[in-house]
């Protein structure tokens, strides 16, 4: 059963049980007034009565009932009937002869435990029946018995539980019509969650939102809670999708840059195995010399590529702690020195440009939070990046402040690169085209320099033009230094 049946269900049981509990009350009520009125008007009767001593005996003990002017017990639908108790004859009101009927007349033993009032049934009348005794000296003599016509008070409860039932009944039929099309109208909108969850789970569009334009109540905070998690999730699965993407790419460029070194080893250890077998064999195609040379050569070749492929496992391994949530560990650290460190040592690195050093002023009494190790690796990831695309003129080294920031630029006269490119340098094995095949590298390096950058809280600017060089600005932030305070 859907959830619109049971709320329909449920609430046309409620107003059921309601509604018979407000017919009952109402029903109980009007009876209780109705009947109570009616004997009122019999004891008031009989009251009036006995207070005017209107019931007496005649000569033979015959008794008699003699009403005044004001007691008109037959405009009032009052019946009465006199009990004999000494000659056991009764005497009844003409309305009762008409009707011929006759109520019942208590025996003298019970005429004073008997209640006051009765209900009888007489010729498929109903009447309410009021006894009172007649004494005469402390003796029961008779009785007088009032009644009054209730026919008209039965047949208005009747008409009245008519009503209460047909009304009840109708109630609950439009109640629960009514009931069944505000529930369905108010589970619309559940309606259109399951749809697009269905929508989801079928299909690959997370771009599906559910529209409502209703209030803002349970069923629209539900809609707004269930298309901000639909939000969440398809730019989870966004992201996801991109690392994915990355991590495919990653690995592809891996493999292919991986591919080449132990491609070469293979061929040089290939080479040396079959020089030397034949060699051995005694079909000596090379003399001493040459046989030397050439080995010197592969294994020159072989160590080359070895070294190589450890910088690139180095490097994957970097990146690897660096996806894995590594940090840096910092501490309070004087700039100059390390800087001053990296150019002395910058002048040994493998170069073809000359490295100048310009105005490095800016760096004295500056203080950063760092690491002093992973600042002078990615120092010499932009240094060698720029001696590796220069090969002729210089590359350059200088420091500027500015709001409480420290630039260290390395600017060089190389082959520079499209203005296109440069967002895409510090992706993973990313190189721009007129170096690919040309000049050695991984494509790595600036990605670790760039996250040692963002661990640090810095950033960098990169300034290029085709052919012209490229200069990028490290943007580190300044400390004051603890020791002077």
């Amino acid at each position: 059963m859907s959830i619109r049946l049971r709320l329909t269900a449920w609430y046309t049981g409620i107003l059921g049980v309601v509604l018979i509990l407000f017919g009952a009350s109402i029903y109980g009520l009007v009876w209780y007034n109705t009947f109570h009125e009616v004997k009122n008007r019999v004891e008031e009767q009989g009251a009036q009565i006995a207070k005017e001593k209107t019931v007496g005996f005649s000569q033979g003990l015959d008794l008699r009932l003699e009403l005044s002017q004001r007691i008109r017990l037959e405009d009032a639908r009052i019946f009465w009937q006199l009990n004999n108790y000494v000659k056991g004859t009764l005497e009844r009101s003409q309305g009762m002869l008409d009707r011929e009927m006759v109520f019942p007349v208590p025996s003298i033993e019970d005429i004073g435990m008997k209640g006051e009032f009765q209900n009888v049934s007489i010729n498929g009348n109903s009447y309410i029946l009021y006894e009172r005794p007649l004494v005469i000296e402390n003796i029961i003599v008779g009785s007088l018995q009032l009644a009054a016509d209730t026919n008209t008070e039965h047949r208005l409860m009747v008409r009245l539980k008519n009503m209460l039932i047909v009304g009840s009944f109708v109630s609950i039929v439009v109640a629960s019509t009514f009931g069944l099309f505000l529930a369905r109208k108010s589970m619309a909108p559940i309606g259109k969650v399951i749809e697009a969850a269905s929508g989801i789970q079928t299909g690959n569009d997370l771009s599906v939102r559910i529209d409502y334009e209703g209030p803002n109540d349970e069923i629209g905070q539900l809609i707004g809670t269930v298309n901000n998690m639909l939000e969440r999730t398809e730019v989870f699965y966004r992201e996801l999708d991109e690392a994915y993407a990355t991590q495919r790419r990653f690995v592809s460029d891996a493999s292919h840059e991986l591919r080449t070194p132990l491609t070469t080893i293979r061929g040089n250890v290939d080479l040396l195995k079959k020089m030397w077998s034949q060699d051995k064999g005694g079909t000596v195609a090379f003399d001493e010399e040459e046989l030397r040379n050439i080995s010197l050569e592969a294994m020159s070749d072989i160590s080359d590529e070895s070294e190589r492929m450890s910088r690139l496992v180095n490097d994957m391994l970097s990146l690897a702690r660096a996806d894995a949530g590594q940090t840096v560990v910092k501490e309070q650290i004087p700039l100059a020195p390390l800087v001053e460190e990296v150019v002395r040592r910058a002048q040994f690195l493998p170069r073809k440009a000359l490295w100048l050093q310009g105005d490095l002023s800016a760096v004295e009494n500056t203080y950063i939070m760092g690491s002093r190790d992973y600042l002078q690796q990615m120092l010499f990831i932009f240094i060698e990046n720029a001696f590796k695309y220069t090969q002729e003129g210089s590359v350059t080294i200088d420091a500027i402040a500015a709001d409480n920031q420290i630039g260290i630029r390395i600017a060089d006269s190389g082959i520079g690169m499209d203005r296109e490119e440069v967002p895409h340098i510090f992706e993973r094995f990313y190189r721009a085209d007129p170096s690919r095949g040309i000049i050695q590298g991984t494509g790595l390096g600036l990605s670790i320099a760039k996250w040692i950058i963002d661990e640090h809280d810095g950033s960098v600017e990169v300034k290029t033009k085709l052919g012209e060089g490229t200069t990028f600005v490290i943007w580190l932030p300044t400390i004051f230094d603890a020791s002077e305070e």
